[in-house]
């Protein structure tokens, strides 16, 4: 008895098992020793010490409360590291949801958001269970660096106040276009001290970037100023005074009101969340990758981070992804393996329990001066002048992503940048499937007998009634029409005709179906046609659409195909 025979029906076939064992429980089977661990504590302090500062930012900035943050980066770090596809992944809140985050607070309120984090982690947990994260990689290069442009220009607009201490005496508008005169006009509140203030974290996280890369520049920026604004009492706004502290305690998880009404209103939220959490996790997973060597679980991470972001929404956290600054830093402190991660988490919740009464001191201003610094870092700046040089194509598709995003929305940067660059492949796959003539057989004519060879440049049979014709490049709908109208020119005028299949990689079934068309023509016509270079895959799809003997011959090569058809039109 075979072993597929063997195995019980319900049971989960061995393949599908791998593409869902967390990388923890490969990494505990490889062999885990206290010299790895001792690896892992250090990286989890130092990306502790990097998510403390930008955590709290990130949920002060998304309309939430300092501590939120730190919830958000303990729940969800700890889940995404402990069951996800990926060695080296921190997961937590990140800037890229900030303008979606806000709105949502905006428009269905604290609990409006906790119930779409919630849907939306149920969404990302099907999604790779359907294993659809395989295919979420594949978004065009141009819309990730233009979407997460318009990100950073959203995120630095949305700080302006902050960096300013103005006061406004009207509700911030969301939209950047409607936020910019609001602010213009408030301009003669700006309050110096905080603009000071501003500045100098700013100035300290690219002194220490320049002049101490190894010191954590966020954290060193943000208790300088917290010291310098508690020791002058300077008159700024604090998280004291903003939020009243950190809770000294973690709170329980709780269930948001649920109801088919307020699943419908948050919903559509819920899947902006999906789509951009799926994106940016497996973009940081692929940074990893390229920093390391190492392969990660796409469906694995996606599952992972929808249970992170149900149990973040469950603790009153915000929405949960994969982080690729955070992650890149567990990677350059020498992490291991997802222990890391998970320590990342256990340090922040003990700063939450140990020394959350000093987060009071910390200015507003300073955390809006981490996330300038975090937006100016966002923009591949790089990237964005090499694709505007590019091509025409990709700078189209750079530039709606990045001009849509900043000025419209989020998911409708994303979707149409994905459409115009899905049309743009489209129409370079087409470009390259040519028709073009091949003529190095040579046939004799001996007796009755016809013998072929390779001719290398000497004369060549001159038989105006056959041609031969190789397709290269992939042959699918783009390209069906142009090849069909090729062929419609040459069935005019020839009697036999060759096409050699072995430059095209794959047929669909569009284009099959096209090809049945113009060969049933030629039959009419008395055109006989032969197709060479063929493999199994295409002759599968090829005989699904009736292109099959005796409308059309399949032979091993042109040599042969070329030899038969001139007996074929000799006898004729």
């Amino acid at each position: 008895m075979n072993s597929s025979s063997s195995r019980p029906s319900g049971a989960i076939s061995p393949g599908f098992a791998a593409l869902f064992t967390p990388k923890l429980i490969t990494v505990l089977r490889e062999g885990y020793g206290l010299s790895k661990l001792r690896a892992d504590a250090i990286a989890g302090l130092t990306v502790a010490i990097v998510a403390l500062p930008l955590s709290m930012a990130i949920a002060v900035a998304s309309g939430g409360s300092p501590a939120q943050g730190l919830y958000t980066a303990v729940v969800g770090g700890f889940l995404v590291s402990l069951l996800g596809g990926s060695r080296f992944q921190i997961g937590g809140p990140a800037g890229a949801f900030i303008v979606l985050v806000a709105a949502t607070v905006q428009a269905h309120g604290m609990e409006g958001l906790f119930l779409a984090t919630i849907l939306s982690g149920l969404m990302l947990a099907v999604i790779g269970w359907l294993r659809i994260g395989t295919y979420i990689k594949f978004i065009p290069y141009p819309v990730t660096v233009g979407f997460t442009a318009g990100i950073a220009v959203i995120i630095f607009a949305s700080q302006i106040k902050s960096l300013l201490g103005l006061q406004l005496g009207e509700t911030e508008p969301g939209p950047l276009w409607d936020k910019l005169p609001v602010i213009w006009r408030y301009l003669p509140t700006l309050s110096p001290a905080t603009l000071a203030l501003s500045l100098a974290t700013i100035a300290i996280i690219a002194g220490a970037k320049r002049w101490g890369p190894r010191l954590p520049g966020m954290l060193v920026a943000v208790a300088a100023t917290a010291a310098l604004a508690a020791l002058f009492d300077l008159p700024v706004a604090t998280i004291g005074s903003a939020f009243g502290g950190i809770p000294e305690s973690f709170p329980l998880p709780a269930l948001p009101a649920v109801s088919l009404a307020r699943i419908a209103e948050v919903l559509p939220s819920a899947v902006a969340f999906t789509l951009l959490g799926a994106i940016e996790s497996l973009l940081s997973a692929v940074v990893a990758d390229g920093m390391t060597g190492r392969r990660h679980r796409a469906n694995c991470e996606l599952v992972a981070q929808g249970a992170a972001n149900v149990a973040s929404g469950l603790f009153g956290g915000l929405c949960v992804t994969g982080t690729i600054a955070r992650t890149a830093t567990n990677v350059r402190s020498g992490a291991v393996s997802p222990v890391s991660g998970m320590l990342h988490a256990a340090f922040l919740l003990l700063f939450i329990l140990v020394a959350a009464p000093l987060a009071s001191y910390i200015p507003l201003a300073s955390l809006a001066g981490v996330l300038a610094v975090v937006a100016w870092n966002m923009v591949e700046k790089r990237a964005f002048y090499s694709l505007l040089r590019a091509s025409r194509g990709d700078a189209a598709v750079l530039l709606s992503t990045f001009l849509l995003t900043i000025f419209r929305d989020l998911t409708e940067g994303i979707v149409v940048g994905f459409l115009l660059g899905a049309l743009l492949f489209i129409h370079r796959m087409s470009q390259t499937a040519t028709l073009t003539a091949h003529t190095p057989w040579v046939v004799e004519d001996r007796s009755d007998d016809m013998s072929i060879h390779d001719d290398d440049g000497g004369p060549e049979a001159s038989d105006p009634d056959l041609v031969v014709y190789r397709l290269s490049g992939a042959y699918f709908f783009g390209a069906a029409a142009s090849i069909e109208a090729i062929l419609a020119r040459i069935v005019d005028s020839h009697r036999g005709l060759i096409l050699d299949f072995s430059e095209v990689p794959f047929v669909d079934s569009s284009a099959a179906q096209v090809l049945e068309g113009a060969l049933q023509a030629s039959r009419r016509a008395g055109v006989v046609v032969a197709l060479t270079g063929t493999s199994h895959e295409m002759r599968k799809v090829l005989f699904a659409h009736g292109i099959r003997p005796p409308l059309v011959s399949y032979e091993r090569s042109i040599a042969v195909a070329s030899a038969k058809l001139r007996r074929h039109l000799a006898r004729r």
